[in-house]
């Protein structure tokens, strides 16, 4: 369990829909009897997002996908925010969508919609946070992978402590990154995109700044200093300058992530319903090389 000396915020099944209680982490831990998959804070103009599904490396869960649009949604309306933080507790920072409850869907009657209704949820995250009017900064302490890679993506800045590395195993798996692509492509290139897309390699953080998929590589003893820097960094800077350099950025960009991202949903969705995700998966879950089957 961290330790923690904030109020967090915590929406959880358990509370009302309309519920926003601020609790110590410790009061909240007693009251629910439960870790909240998702911690929220904001103080001093920053908000974080902190992943804290700590025992499954923070995959992503339709729950924790739905309470990080939320927060982020939250986050958004709120005009005392300057910058946003999103970070990861435990040794993992993620490793992408939670493969057992994709597993689960696979065995479901109407699983082609349960995995469309998924990616819809997913785009719309990575959308929310790229598209955001204010700094996002990912602070990356370990592997950030599929799905979590995209998260990362998403942000502006990316800080990652040498622990870190990266990878897009999703072809292993008999699945796409194609809604990591767009993000992928505007941030290290066609390139280098397509050695990721295809290899499933992992890269470490060294390897990962010198493509420009991260922007600093630290020891992990200094990456909470080191980003209380950047922070400090963004916060000295005018919103509104701030606001309309990252706009200008992406008008400068030739690609039009958020349409991509968008246009990605059917490809990511579709790429589920094959013999060979069933397989990949079952394989993964079962700690077993997949059987591929010629097409």
């Amino acid at each position: 369990m961290p330790s923690l000396d904030l109020q967090w915020l915590l929406r959880s099944k358990s509370l009302a829909p309309s519920a926003t209680i601020a609790w110590t982490f410790n009061e909240l831990f007693a009251t629910v009897n439960m870790e909240p998959v998702l911690l929220s804070e904001t103080r001093a103009g920053v908000a974080r997002l902190v992943l804290n599904r700590t025992e499954k490396r923070n995959a992503l869960t339709r729950e924790l996908i739905v309470q990080l649009k939320s927060e982020l949604d939250l986050i958004g309306n709120d005009p005392s925010v300057r910058v946003i933080l999103l970070e990861a507790n435990g040794p993992a920072f993620c490793a992408g969508m939670d493969l057992g409850e994709m597993q689960q869907r696979a065995a479901d009657t109407d699983a082609t919609q349960q995995w469309m209704q998924d990616s819809i949820a997913y785009g719309r995250v990575l959308k929310t946070i790229f598209d955001a009017p204010l700094p996002t900064v990912a602070v990356v302490q370990g592997p950030a992978l599929a799905g979590g890679l995209g998260l990362v993506l998403a942000c502006d800045m990316v800080l990652a402590s040498e622990n870190a590395f990266f990878a897009l195993p999703e072809p292993t798996r008999g699945i796409t990154a194609a809604m990591v692509t767009p993000l992928l492509v505007h941030r290290v290139g066609a390139g280098a995109a397509t050695f990721l897309l295809l290899s499933g390699q992992r890269i470490t953080a060294a390897s990962a700044k010198s493509i420009g998929l991260c922007h600093e590589v630290v020891a992990e003893t200094l990456l909470t200093q080191r980003r209380d820097e950047w922070v400090s960094a963004i916060l000295s800077g005018s919103p509104a300058a701030l606001k309309i350099s990252k706009q200008h950025v992406q008008h400068c960009s030739p690609l039009d992530v958020s349409k991509l991202i968008d246009d990605s949903i059917k490809a990511s969705a579709r790429a589920r319903e094959t013999p060979d995700a069933r397989e990949g998966l079952a394989a993964f879950l079962e700690k077993r090389k997949p059987n591929w089957q010629p097409e």
